[in-house]
This record gives C-alpha cells, sequence and structure tokens, in this order.
C-alpha cells in the first residue's frame, strides 16, 4: 500500500470500494452495546417518549441511526415502538441488507430536515482523522502510515489541538468529527445522541489511541481494509448547542437500566420470569460495567429543544 497520512489511509481502508465496512458487518468483527442487549433499546425507546413530549407529539416523528451496521438498534425500536407517527431511517455506506423490514429507509447520506431523534453509536470513532505528532522542534506533523513524520499540520488543525489536546506526543485532530457530527445535525430539530469510547481534555493521553479490530481481537491497525480502524473520540469538542455529557452507565440507570439481579425468591414462584430477569441483569450489567461498555461516553445534544427536558 502506498505511504499515506493516516486520514487518507482511513478513509479508503474503512469506506473505499473494498473498505472493511462495505464488505464486513460490524456485529462479526467486535461487539458493541447495540449488540450486547436489546435494553439499548428500551433505555432509546424511553428517549423517544421523551423528546416526543417535548416537542408536543408531531404528526411525524425520524429515528435517524448513523452508522446503522445492519439496521439491528432500528429494528428492535420498530418492535418496542408500535407508532404510525414514527419513520426509521439508516444511515450506512454498505448495501441494504437482505430482510431489513421495508419501514426502515436505508440512506447513504443523513436525510436533512428531521424532526425527533438522531443516535450515532460507535460511528465518530470511525471517523477519519489526522494522527498527529510533534517533531524535534515542537512542529506538529501529520503521522504517515510508514511511522514517519509528514507535512505540518494545517493552522485550524494545529488551533484545535491548542484548545482541545495541547498536550501530546502523538494525538488524533478531532477537528473532522466535530465537522462530520455538526454536519449530520443540521437542520436537525429534537434530541442527538452520541454514544462512543473517548476521553475529555482533563484526561487525554499523552499518546494516540489509534487501533484495529478484526474478528473481536485489537490487532495493529491495517490500511488495506483487512481491520477496522478506530481511535478514542475527543468528546468534549463535539457540541456548540447546550448538551449533556454523561458515561453510559450513568445515562443508562438514569433511563431504568440497573442490572439489578431479581429478588432470590422468584426463582422458586416463577422460575422462568426469573430466568428471564436474571439474563437481562446480566446484559444490563455489561452495558453499565465502567471497565467496560459503562464507560463509553453519551453526548445528548438539543436542537431546537431544552435537553435537560429530554433527559433523564
Amino acid at each position: 500500500m502506498p505511504v499515506s497520512t493516516w486520514r487518507e489511509a482511513m478513509e479508503r481502508a474503512l469506506y473505499g470500494p473494498d473498505g472493511f465496512f462495505v464488505r464486513q458487518a460490524p456485529a462479526s468483527q467486535f461487539r458493541t452495546s447495540v449488540h450486547a442487549s436489546s435494553q439499548l433499546s428500551t433505555a432509546i425507546a424511553t428517549l423517544v417518549h421523551k423528546v416526543d413530549a417535548v416537542l408536543g407529539h408531531p404528526d411525524r416523528f425520524d429515528i435517524v441511526d448513523i452508522g446503522a451496521g445492519r439496521g439491528e438498534l432500528l429494528e428492535a425500536l420498530r418492535v418496542q415502538l408500535a407508532d404510525p407517527r414514527l419513520r426509521f431511517t439508516a444511515v450506512e455506506i454498505a448495501d441494504r441488507p437482505p430482510g431489513l423490514s421495508p419501514d426502515i429507509s436505508w440512506l447513504r447520506e443523513v436525510p436533512t430536515g428531521t424532526v425527533g431523534l438522531v443516535v450515532a453509536t460507535e460511528w465518530l470513532d470511525n471517523v477519519p482523522v489526522d494522527v498527529v505528532g510533534r517533531d524535534g522542534d515542537g512542529v506538529a506533523r501529520l503521522l504517515l502510515t510508514d511511522g514517519t513524520l509528514g507535512p505540518a499540520a494545517d493552522p485550524e488543525t494545529v488551533d484545535w489541538l491548542a484548545a482541545w489536546w495541547p498536550d501530546f506526543e502523538q494525538a488524533e485532530a478531532g477537528l473532522t468529527r466535530d465537522r462530520a457530527w455538526r454536519s449530520a445535525l443540521a437542520g436537525h430539530t429534537g434530541l442527538a445522541l452520541a454514544v462512543d469510547y473517548g476521553h475529555t481534555k482533563d484526561q487525554r493521553p499523552f499518546f494516540s489511541t489509534l487501533t484495529g479490530y478484526r474478528e473481536g481481537r485489537q490487532v495493529q491497525p491495517a490500511p488495506d481494509g483487512s481491520t477496522d480502524i478506530t481511535a478514542h473520540v475527543a468528546m468534549d469538542s463535539l457540541s456548540t448547542g447546550e448538551s449533556i455529557l454523561i458515561s453510559q452507565r450513568d445515562a443508562l440507570r438514569a433511563l431504568g437500566i440497573t442490572g439489578a439481579r431479581p429478588p432470590l425468591s422468584l426463582a422458586s414462584s416463577d422460575p422462568r420470569r426469573y430466568l428471564r430477569a436474571l439474563v437481562a441483569a446480566t446484559e444490563a450489567a455489561e452495558l453499565t460495567d465502567p471497565a467496560g461498555l459503562g464507560g463509553h461516553w453519551w453526548l445528548l445534544e438539543g436542537r431546537g429543544v431544552d435537553v435537560a427536558r429530554c433527559f433523564p
């Protein structure tokens, strides 16, 4: 493969004609909150009800899933939310999967003029970014795929680093992610939710988090389409409006997903119900584990609405 910047390599390797996400179903390669438990969709369904009430129950309520994988989240929400006003839209570059409900629209671009809820679950970590290192003179330069430093970072990237990630040896410049998130929400009214693993300014790492995944294992990122290429998200730089930034653990607990085990007495009085409740508790525990999925961030951003009225 030709030597290039990591942003160019990610774009080609993830989203090119033979890119990783064009050829692969995400669920076959790694486990996200969507794949871990239907309780995530239960929590998001609760958000839908809250946003719907804040918007005054509009004639049409959009639920847009950016980076929808194979539509798993929207399929779950479609079953849980039986309301003819709801319009489900998956945004994904891969072809529409066979068997997906005809009630779910499948688009390659984020629609405009939506009213309701936009969700992006582990999408932003795959938005291509420049990886930047410092040379011997302290100049920020783009890291190339052969491990060497290339051209100097442009002024906007340097300004972003100064504002959001000033102390680093290697870092991912989140400017492209900020722009992707804001572009996705242009014209949207309601609530937007980004769920991802990442960090905030007071806890930025000193070294790049760029990595790869293949078949559920963390591997070296390969710029040839054979691996996922991902990096943690600077979550606090994304929003320019009223927003709430909270851990997934705290967000789910606020929405009623606690992971509490059912009382043991239920095992003798209603064994089947006890087993169902035990499975649900186990799934919820995985979603809220602070050392795992529970350590992910939720960014909730209000667009034309008061975000505090939509959550919890």
